[in-house]
């Protein structure tokens, strides 16, 4: 008996937490009972608080729960003891209460459960902690990592010992009380506010700060020493507690995202609501200061539903800055409910506008520039009204630019500001340089400098703005090096020189800085970075950059040569209509080309390598290739042969399964089809396909005449979709049950026979049947293509009625599964099986389905177990039954 009353505990708290998922927040609090206190025993009335959904049930209302005392001495456990449950209120979000907010949450409601003791406990140096632990939260909670039902909750109150300063002992304390109202709409992505503020009894100074939430019962916490995965651990573990983890980028103190704050003064939790709808865990800590001396810290969880609803709000920034155009848009900085009417006002004597549009836009074409007050009214329904102002400041014409002088590392690098403006002047700036090794690589000068200590692209911004408040931001890379960046425009060059010719040539060169040339003979302009050379033999000229005192050096070598080297080659022999790309070999650098006869397509005749497109069954391509004043001749001969000939046939179009033929005509000596593992036979002209998906058959012809290349033609055979009909599971009706069918597979059906049906060529016909009967679908396409299925219905002469077996055998081939059979039912709302502690294995509301005998994977044993079943039969009329079937092994 005692084994198994250890199982029965064991398997209780497994359970338990599983039904315990509806924790909604809490608060633990206590009253100082000065009139039943003496000198050595203090009498405090502590409540518990606590949130659960509405629809909580079963063990998720339990009238009695645990609280336990620890001496903060040593946190060690001074008492524990039962409190009954003393009262039950029900807090409710009426979706009518705000007409000016509009797709209101219809689902914020908390029932409050109040557990209400009193206590004696002596006077004590360090005090007390009073504890209860709870699981589970609820699932899907935003600013909690995935699976938040796995995490519990603990809702304490400290009270304070003797602490020395204060003039009215602080262990005659009672808690601060936090405002009530908590069924609020909060709008996602929108601005709200939230009362999170407190009334002290004592009068004590209170501090508002968000904390971070407590974890407490339930899988991975650290529950009570009786059970460490309890729903309801008893005792509760002792303090320090440990936080709930939070989702990037919430924490206990950003629990709403940064956009959200308290103020710490009136605990009025404000600012914009994540855009993301859903739960979120808010804890808030009331600090009790007493003659300036920290007492207490007062907690209180809750969980905060963002909905996707939407407020009206007139919201615009403090101020805009047009500095693009006279004609400007403004628009509402916050979507309002839908019907919203906005009435913008300029301030330029213009008549207002009215505009319905979601965010209120309106364009507004100014007469001249100035600072103008902008008014916006928003008005819904006729009674709802908000209504802000700001400021637009126009002065179009604001262009923000700067330049870079200098690349050399360890070289300070000027920045100048270009930035024109058409009105005004640009009077602030703020330079971020780009330094990766420093944080303060900034400046608000007009035209600064730095050094930087490593090369690389470095993105310089400037934000600057002008004396009439245009703002406007531009970002460079300066390029550091570690010296000075130089460019030839080429680094090895020709020159020809012999007893005739002598040529000059101009090299060039690119960069910032003062440039030199060597050797100092056979060259003219040595200190520009575009000198003239006429070397007799070929040099290697050296180039230096001298930037700033940053050097760098390259060097160009020019060859001289006595003739152009020209060779274009043999005859060439393509098929006719291809191009062809001529490539002459030698060195010369300049080329022109001419053809015979004349015209022939050239795509460039000054290019080494042009693109020739010969139309004539001979041409001749002649090229002149000079170097300076020297030149040479050549030429090459193109023939041109016709393709041969492929027609592959017209595309066609098949059924799934079918075959079709194909005929094609070719001229050429031999052919080749490609794919052909789909082809009854791949060397024949005429051979039939049978693909099962769209294919294209490619018919590749050569000849022997003298083009090098085949003629490729394509036909598609287009192989439309394989149908698959459906007319249904068979089922079963009651006599005088109408029962519409529903096929699928095409966008054609034909039912037969046509008996009993109102219509057979539709796909949701209706049957009026007597007895059994058996109907053919054919879903067909235009084209001809179908596929058959049929259908068995079984008429009962009964009511409508749901049969379960009263066994089932897993492991067996036949009756494997529990399942209803629905006759007459056309909605099943719910099938449950439940073991004997009553904890529910299976549930479905989908017709066929039914239990496999397994609970988490694992076979459930042999045994009786109780099934309920609740459905809608033809007329309307709910259907319930509840019974027992045995499970088989």
């Amino acid at each position: 008996m005692k084994k198994f009353f250890l199982i029965f505990l064991f398997l209780s708290c497994l359970i338990q937490p599983l039904l315990a998922a509806h924790v909604r927040g809490g608060e633990m609090y206590y009253r100082y009972d000065s009139l039943n206190s003496t000198a050595t025993m203090s009498r405090y009335i502590v409540t518990l608080k606590l949130y659960v959904d509405c629809n909580a049930q079963g063990g998720q209302l339990e009238t009695v729960q645990p609280f336990t005392v620890f001496s903060r001495a040593d946190n060690s456990m001074f008492m524990n003891f039962k409190v009954n449950l003393s009262r039950s209120e029900r807090i409710v979000y009426d979706p009518n209460s705000n007409p000016c907010i509009s797709n209101p949450p219809q689902d914020v409601c908390y029932l409050l459960r109040y557990f209400e003791t009193t206590i004696d406990l002596p006077v004590s140096a360090a005090g007390y902690t009073i504890a209860f632990q709870r699981c589970c939260r609820i699932q899907d909670i935003k600013n909690m990592p995935a699976r938040s039902n796995d995490y519990g909750a603990t809702y304490k109150c400290d009270i304070p010992g003797t602490i020395a300063g204060v003039t009215r002992a602080a262990y005659k304390n009672s808690s601060p009380l936090f405002n009530p109202n908590d069924a609020v709409a909060i709008c996602f992505g929108s601005a709200f506010t939230f009362d999170f503020s407190a009334n002290d009894p004592d009068g004590d100074s209170i501090v508002y700060r968000l904390c971070n939430a407590y974890n407490g019962g339930g899988p991975g916490s650290t529950g009570g020493a009786s059970c460490l995965t309890c729903a309801q651990p008893d005792p509760s573990a002792p303090p320090p507690y440990s936080s709930i983890p939070y989702r990037s980028p919430y924490s206990g103190s950003a629990p709403l995202g940064f956009n959200v704050s308290i103020n710490s003064a009136t605990g009025l939790l404000s600012g914009t609501a994540p855009s993301v709808e859903g739960q979120y865990v808010v804890t808030a800590c009331a600090y009790e200061y007493r003659d300036n001396i920290l007492i207490n810290i007062h907690r209180k969880d809750i969980h905060i539903r963002v909905a996707d609803c939407i407020p009206l709000k007139a919201l615009l920034k403090p101020d805009y800055s047009y500095c693009d155009d006279f004609l400007v848009t403004f628009r509402n900085e916050q979507v309002n409910p839908a019907n919203s009417v906005y009435i913008w006002q300029y301030g330029d004597n213009t008549k207002a506008d009215t505009t319905s549009d979601v965010e209120g836009r309106v364009q507004h074409l100014f007469a001249d520039t100035g600072t103008y007050t902008i008014k916006l009214k928003v008005i819904l329904a006729g009674q709802c009204v908000d209504s802000t102002t700001t400021l637009a400041k126009v002065y179009p014409g604001f262009f923000p630019n700067f330049s870079i002088t200098g690349t050399c590392l360890l070289k300070p690098i000027q920045f100048n500001d270009l930035t024109t403006s058409r009105y005004g002047f640009a009077s602030k700036w703020r330079w971020n340089f780009g330094d990766e090794t420093t944080q303060d690589d900034t400046s608000h000068v007009k035209s600064p400098s730095w050094q930087y200590s490593t090369i690389g692209q470095k993105p310089v911004e400037l934000i600057v703005e002008s004396n009439k408040g245009c703002i406007d931001t531009i970002t460079l890379n300066a390029d550091i090096r570690d010296k000075p960046p130089i460019t030839l425009a080429f680094k090895d060059t020709l020159i020809c020189s012999n007893a005739l010719v002598q040529d000059t040539l101009q090299l060039h060169a690119a960069g910032n800085g003062i440039f030199s040339w060597t050797p100092l003979v056979q060259i003219l302009r040595t200190n520009t970075p575009d000198p003239l050379v006429f070397p007799k033999t070929t040099t290697t000229y050296h180039v230096q950059l001298d930037e700033n005192g940053c050097i760098s050096e390259d060097t160009v070598q020019v060859r001289v040569v006595p003739v152009v080297t020209l060779e274009l080659g043999g005859p060439i022999t393509i098929c006719l209509t291809d191009t062809i790309q001529l490539r002459p070999a030698g060195d010369g650098l300049k080329f022109t080309w001419s053809t015979n006869p004349s015209p022939s397509p050239i795509s460039d005749i000054t290019a080494k390598n042009p693109l020739v497109s010969p139309t004539d069954q001979f041409t001749t391509y002649s090229v002149v290739a000079e170097i300076g004043k020297c030149s040479s001749r050549d030429d090459v001969q193109v023939r041109t042969v016709p393709y041969p000939t492929s027609r592959a046939g017209g595309d066609t179009t098949i059924c799934y399964g079918d075959t079709a033929s194909l005929h094609a005509s070719i001229i050429g000596n031999r052919f080749e089809w490609a794919p052909i593992n789909t082809l009854s036979n791949p060397n024949i002209l005429n051979p039939r396909a049978f693909p099962r998906i769209p294919t294209n058959y490619v018919l590749t012809v050569w000849d022997n005449l003298g083009c090098p290349k085949p003629k490729k033609d394509t036909v598609l055979v287009n192989v439309l979709k394989q149908l698959f009909a459906f007319a249904g599971n068979d089922t079963a009706v009651v006599i005088g049950e109408p029962l519409q069918l529903n096929g699928t597979g095409a966008n054609l059906y034909e039912w037969t026979p046509p008996t009993y049906l109102n219509r057979n060529d539709i796909k949701d016909p209706i049957a009026n049947l007597s007895n059994s009967f058996t109907y053919q679908l054919k879903a067909y396409t235009p084209e001809g293509c179908y596929d058959l299925d049929t259908i068995n219905i079984k008429v009962f002469r009964t009511n409508p009625q749901i049969f379960v077996p009263n066994a089932f055998r897993p492991d067996g081939s036949q009756n494997n599964r529990l399942r209803p059979i629905p006759v007459g039912i056309t909605q099943m709302e719910y099938f449950r099986v439940f073991n004997r502690w009553g904890q529910m294995v299976f549930q479905t509301s989908q017709h066929g389905m039914g239990w496999d005998g397994r609970l988490g994977g694992k076979p459930q044993d042999s045994g009786m177990y109780v099934w309920e079943v609740k459905g809608k039969d033809y007329t309307g009329k709910t259907v319930i039954k509840k019974g027992i079937a045995m499970l088989l092994r």
